[in-house]
């Protein structure tokens, strides 16, 4: 017999009993509904036997975990309904991901958006079959030989991969379709309600530019019509916000051929993204921040030195300089090091603060690139500390404080996630366990709740991850706090301590915006291009109703502009209800319309964006309004 502990109660079950036999112990309603489970907070398959006491808990779509096993169940449906539809067809990965599932799939002729209605009804035969998932584990050989009957040449180079580890081989099988997969599913097709396939683009396999360009077909999939219906018009409403379409509409930036992945900013562009880094300067300032700047291009030997040049070279950019090897900084962490080592450094300097908007270059593939939130080029603001093994709580906690204040800046919620030692890693096993408990407590102390993302870190050590929710639900990761013990160790950092030896200190890298490039993306999505007031490029356009009142018009203007308020005044040859239809276009917080009847009482007719008229006020009543914003 099995002990189990169940919602906070412990019951006695024979051993060998499913994760799915216990839900249906606990509900009909839990066992259909049911997606995976968990074994002692691990992750679980439906059909997993337990044999010894444990907790177990159950995972529905409500859960992340539950999402997950659901799409990815999905994604079998989609596979098994490609096969049927097209037998020819050779299959890559196809994960669940945060929002759905994808499959990446070779096959001809090419599948296009016309054919998806096709694929989605035999998806619909597949679920009402209510055809069970079956999972199988085989020996390597046996999966290769499996596989070379079927002709899946991806799906033999992965078992390859597996076979040279001594790995066994799991797979999943539903009817007349199988796939290497190591779960969790849900118990059968008929498990999956309402389903939608949303779009198809290209992806390398492997993500490697070297192999061959496949399909990946994305999806998404509910237990209820409802929820899928809510989800589509998210998606309608996430396009009206593409800020690469408003990017442009509202003159913000550009993407020019002869730059993919490089964009430019064009003025009003400019204007926001020049009151994000005074923003940034000014809160970093009364923190304590010094503010640096370091070189773009660094030597070879300070990339080797800092292990990105083993463990990040493909993703970045490097020269040749007097005959020797340079790179582009893909990250500033190494140049602030070199900041810090100018001088000797006493534990009466620390935490010695410093901050960077650095300039960084990454090497993404074409496929990867997407508007500002996916780039080549981007300013990171950046900020590493130097610090005491003794300060590392405070000054985690002054940290997550100061990111959200600026999140707070722009109403965003976020949740926080702990990213843990990746099988990629430089340091010791010790240390690691050190960085991870610090970052670990710091959040405990400070009342904060987060999920933890094993083998999820950077190489040098592990990370709080901050991701923002838009107001469409979406989440964006933005800010980052990761505590590193290696690098101060592998430049041979030192300080003097109290007890005038040397000492290594301990390093934070942290970004708040993270790629301002990319935030200013979110931003435009997030606000639909509709800035706060104190953002907006242009924050009130003054219409004269007539040639005659153009010189009252720039004069208001002047007067704004002397409060340091931004304005424009359109006087075009153009009617004044066009005039403001473009300014309602442009999303201009304030328009404001003047006439004789204004100029001669020194007033102006209000206009605000998404409110319309708010009537007559005098000039010098409307600017202190502005003022209060």
């Amino acid at each position: 017999m099995a002990k189990i502990n169940l919602r906070g109660e412990i019951h006695e079950f024979e051993n060998g009993i499913t994760i799915a036999e216990i839900a249906n112990f606990i509900s009909n309603r839990l066992y259909k509904s049911a997606c995976c489970g968990k074994i002692d907070g691990k992750l679980a398959d439906l059909r997993t036997p337990i044999t010894e006491d444990c907790s177990v808990e159950i995972c529905t779509f409500d859960s992340d975990e539950g999402k997950k096993a659901y799409w990815h169940t999905t994604a079998h449906i989609f596979a098994q309904a490609v096969q049927r539809l097209y037998p020819n067809a050779k299959f890559g990965i196809g994960p669940a991901i945060e929002n759905g599932f994808y499959y990446d799939i070779d096959v001809e002729p090419k599948i296009t958006p016309e054919d998806l209605p096709k694929i989605e009804d035999e998806m619909k035969k597949i679920i009402k079959e209510n055809i069970p998932l079956e999972k199988k584990i085989l020996s390597a050989s046996d999966a290769l030989d499996l596989m070379t009957n079927l002709k899946q040449d991806y799906k033999i180079e992965l078992i390859n991969e597996h076979a040279g580890k001594g790995e066994e081989i799991s797979i999943f099988e539903q009817g007349d379709f199988l796939d290497l997969c190591a779960g969790p599913h849900l118990l059968s097709t008929g498990g999956v309600k309402s389903i939608k396939l949303t779009s198809i683009t290209g992806a390398y396999w492997r993500a490697d530019a070297n192999n061959k360009m496949l399909q990946r077909i994305y999806g998404i999939s509910f237990p209820k019509a409802s929820l899928l219906n809510k989800h589509l018009e998210m998606l309608e409403e996430a396009k009206r916000r593409d800020h690469r379409k408003l990017g442009k509409e509202l003159e913000l930036f550009s993407l020019m051929e002869e730059g993919p992945g490089f964009p430019f900013f064009l003025p009003k562009g400019m204007i926001v993204k020049n009151l994000l880094i005074d923003y940034w300067r000014k809160i970093h300032s009364k923190a304590g921040y010094q503010e640096i700047s370091t070189p773009i291009i660094l030597s070879r030997s300070l990339w080797e030195k800092s292990g990105h040049w083993s463990h990040y070279k493909e993703n970045m950019y490097t020269t040749n300089i007097d005959e020797q090897d340079f790179a582009i900084k893909p990250m500033n962490c190494p140049g602030s090091i070199l900041v810090y080592k100018t001088k000797m450094r006493s534990y009466k300097d620390l935490p010695l603060r410093m901050a960077e908007l650095g300039i960084v270059h990454r090497h993404e593939l074409s496929g990867a690139l997407h508007g500002l939130m996916r780039v080549r080029c981007f300013t990171q603001d950046d900020a590493h500390i130097f610090l005491m093994k003794e300060q590392i709580k405070n000054e985690i906690k002054q940290t997550i404080s100061l990111i959200n204040d600026v999140y707070s800046k722009f109403n965003f919620e976020y949740h926080l996630e702990l990213s843990t030692m990746p099988e990629d890693h430089i340091g010791e096993l010790e240390d690691w366990e050190m960085a991870t408990n610090a970052l670990k407590d710091a959040m405990d102390e400070a009342n904060l709740s987060y999920k933890i993302n094993e083998g999820d870190g950077a190489f040098y050590g592990p990370k709080i991850d901050f991701h923002l929710k838009d107001c469409l639900g979406r989440t964006w990761q933005c800010g980052t706090i990761q505590l590193d013990f290696q690098l101060p160790e592998r430049f041979e950092l030192e300080y003097t301590g109290s007890d005038g030896t040397k000492h290594r200190p301990i390093m934070i890298h942290r970004v708040a915006f993270g790629s301002i490039e990319r935030f200013i993306g979110i931003l435009i999505e997030h606000f639909a291009g509709a800035f706060p007031f104190w953002l907006s490029p242009v924050q009130i356009k003054i219409l004269p109703v007539s040639d005659h009142f153009i010189e009252y018009a720039d004069k208001i203007k002047n007067e704004l502009s002397n409060h340091g308020f931004r304005a424009e005044v359109d006087d075009r040859n153009e009617k004044v209800g066009y005039k403001i239809r473009e300014s309602q276009i442009q999303k201009i917080p304030y328009t404001l319309v003047v006439g004789e009847k204004e100029q001669n009482s020194n007033s102006v007719s209000v206009r605000k964006y998404q409110e319309g008229d708010k009537g007559v006020v005098e000039l010098n009543t409307f600017i202190d309004q502005l003022k209060s914003l």
